[in-house]
């Protein structure tokens, strides 16, 4: 149950590469995750795009010319992921933006996108009015209470 943020300077992602990009982000930390592909786990599986009025780096305002960096904060449930898993997303999530560049080697070369693997503590996801712990997601994505096998 991923809930993905992608921050990039306006129209960076606009246009075919963009489009696909933003629309693999969510799949690609689905995978990671281990979330089963169900329509109940895509259905909470989210996406957001803030495309910043402005965007500064060490202080000066970057200019329009400049190439886009970008900002991916994954919000996961603690527990969902290891070392191998966190490791796994933050390539994935980087290959995805390198592909909707034109120099898809300019986010290997220099810190211009940054991955946040946010790791929500257990109780502190809520919704439908309650909290939901990571096997409640379980069972909401799967139809199956965690566990059961």
């Amino acid at each position: 149950m991923p809930f993905v943020e992608l921050f990039a300077p306006r129209g960076a992602l606009d246009g075919e590469r963009g489009t696909r990009a933003k629309q693999r982000l969510v799949a690609e930390v689905m995978a990671v995750e281990g979330a089963p592909d169900t329509q109940a786990a895509r259905d909470i599986s989210w996406l957001v795009v803030t495309e910043p009025a402005e965007w500064f780096v060490g202080g000066r305002a970057a200019g329009a010319d400049e190439p886009p960096r970008y900002l991916v904060r994954v919000s996961v449930p603690a527990g969902s992921l290891d070392d191998g898993k966190r490791r796994e997303m933050v390539e994935r999530v980087t290959r995805v933006l390198a592909e909707a560049e034109e120099d898809a080697g300019r986010l290997y070369a220099a810190p211009v996108a940054w991955v946040h693997l946010v790791e929500i503590p257990d109780g502190n996801w809520g919704a439908m009015g309650r909290v939901f712990r990571l096997p409640d997601i379980i069972e909401f994505t799967t139809g199956a209470p965690a566990g059961a096998g």
